[in-house]
């Protein structure tokens, strides 16, 4: 690492929205051939704070220098013509578009012309380099998340970054695909590329950085050298106190079958077979968990129960009544709530302000007026609520909900989904990309609804999360379930063989 003066320096930046300081006078650098982790909780404006780097914001107090020299960033094709790139939390992706035509829009003018071949083959080399694989003819809108954040990273690769700010990035990604990753950085610092590694993930800050910047309501809490800390110390800079206690999850007599999928079958969005065969049931006061590596039918199966997917066979039972066939409108009357795993993309209308957001899927409700004339004041009265309730801070509600951080878009659609004495949630990565308070809110709300009576699909990459809140676990393999475990009664190691398939159980 060059321990001369910082590749980026920050200096005193300040930046206010209407009603709300995101970054009050932070000082921020970077050295070359180092990785940075900035850690903070939703909201404390780390987010902000590396837009304004990206060149998508421009500080209202403060300096950005590159290389000792002052820039004046009035667009991010500035900030990438002096090799800064960034790989967003929220994909910045033409849906209708293929991945080679985005990868052929973020690159400059120049590179646009390419011949198709070429660039194709460029992107083709790149992709195996990084172990990053994409199929570049392949539209946006088929991919998986994981895959659409493969692409993210490839664009930012491709446009030749020497620092790139890294959103989340391995939120979505397979723990293979994410130690592809991590080499994938180490190759990059050790050609004298810096990164900024936005993460929750503790243990990834501890493997991966050199240093870490901790933040906290818009301030820095805290700058350290990775190697002397740890995890508790950089939980606590976090939150401001000790690390959140272990979720004392009750035991419950589980009621009712409320979920019965029989010998499901569905096709991925490329019209080859996702699920095969899946059965399993779940009742009341009950948690059922749905391991395994991405991309082994999770989405589908979700999708499929939820009616968002049609399925080549099976059946499914809600409370004993054939819902095979019927609408997603008729599924959630009968007491069916789906929280999806794309918050911003699926979950909710980003150009729509939270009280809006707040009643999709509710607008027939008779308590919020008719559909032809809406009563406003019945709508804006329930959205105080979920505010109110589930901690959602937002400084003008009225405002595009694209606008708020990743944990308070999940504390709308988590509010509006358990709202009405559900029968059955869905809950396809309730956690992902969240920090340690906003999970832990999340975690005690599903158990809380565990205890109310509610029957809980909980889909999660997230093997802790998914041991420590469901009573039995599924594991998932090729559109299959491999077996049905329950927590504690099966080691770990035995649970990894099943998710790649090396031991089969019959499914109880």
């Amino acid at each position: 690492m060059d321990n001369r003066s910082p590749l980026v320096e920050m200096r005193g930046i300040t930046k206010r929205f209407p009603g709300i300081i995101a970054n009050s006078c932070v000082d921020l650098a970077l050295n070359r051939g180092e990785v940075l982790a900035l850690l903070g909780e939703n909201g404390a404006g780390k987010s902000t704070l590396m837009n304004i780097l990206a060149g998508l914001y421009r500080p209202d107090e403060g300096e950005v220098r590159i290389e000792g020299e002052r820039v004046f960033f009035r667009s991010p094709r500035d900030a990438a013509a002096a090799g800064i790139g960034m790989v967003h939390q929220h994909f910045m992706l033409v849906r209708k578009h293929t991945v080679f035509e985005n990868i052929a829009l973020g690159l400059p003018q120049s590179g646009f012309f390419l011949e198709n071949k070429k660039l194709k083959s460029i992107i083709a080399e790149t992709s195996d380099r990084f172990g990053l694989a994409v199929n570049p003819d392949a539209c946006i809108q088929d991919l998986s998340v994981g895959e659409q954040q493969r692409v993210e990273i490839l664009k930012a690769l491709m446009q030749n970054a020497r620092i790139l700010i890294l959103d989340e990035p391995t939120a979505v990604l397979t723990p293979q695909e994410s130690e592809k990753f991590f080499l994938t950085l180490e190759r990059l610092r050790e050609k004298g590329c810096s990164a900024v590694f936005i993460t929750h993930k503790l243990e990834e800050v501890l493997r991966l950085s050199n240093r870490v910047q901790v933040l906290r309501s818009g301030r820095t809490a805290g700058v350290v050298r990775t190697k002397e800390t740890s995890q508790k110390e950089l939980a606590c800079l976090m939150v401001g106190k000790e690390a959140l206690p272990v979720l004392d999850r009750e035991t419950l007599s589980p009621g009712a079958e409320v979920l019965r999928v029989e010998r499901l079958c569905a096709l991925n969005d490329r019209g080859l077979k996702a699920l095969r065969g899946v059965t399993f049931g779940i009742r009341e006061k009950e948690i059922l968990g749905v391991a395994g590596v991405s991309g082994n039918g999770q989405r589908e199966m979700a999708e499929a129960i939820a009616g968002l997917r049609r399925i080549s066979g099976g059946k499914i039972l809600l409370s004993g009544r054939d819902v095979t066939r019927d609408s997603p409108a008729a599924r959630r009357s009968a007491g069916l709530r789906y929280i999806p795993e794309d918050r911003l993309g699926t979950g909710l209308v980003p150009c729509l302000d939270l009280f809006d957001n707040a009643i999709l899927g509710r607008q027939r409700d008779p308590a919020f007026g008719s559909p032809l004339i809406m009563d406003r004041a019945a709508i804006k009265r329930f959205g105080e609520e979920l505010i109110a309730r589930f901690d959602i801070r937002s400084s003008d509600p009225g405002s595009p909900v694209r606008l708020l951080s990743g944990g308070n878009l999940q504390k709308i659609v988590l509010g509006r989904e358990t709202s009405g004495r559900p029968r059955l949630i869905i809950a396809s990565s309730p956690t992902r990309g969240l920090d340690i308070g906003a999970t832990e809110h999340i975690r005690r709300v599903l158990l809380s609804e565990r205890a109310q009576g509610t029957a809980i699909l909980l889909i999660s990459e997230d093997l802790d999360e998914v041991l420590e809140l469901s009573d039995r676990v599924a594991v998932l393999f090729e559109g299959q379930i491999a077996g049905i475990i329950e927590p504690g009664k099966v080691a770990r190691g035995e649970i990894g063989l099943l998710m790649g398939g090396i031991a089969q159980a019959s499914c109880k």
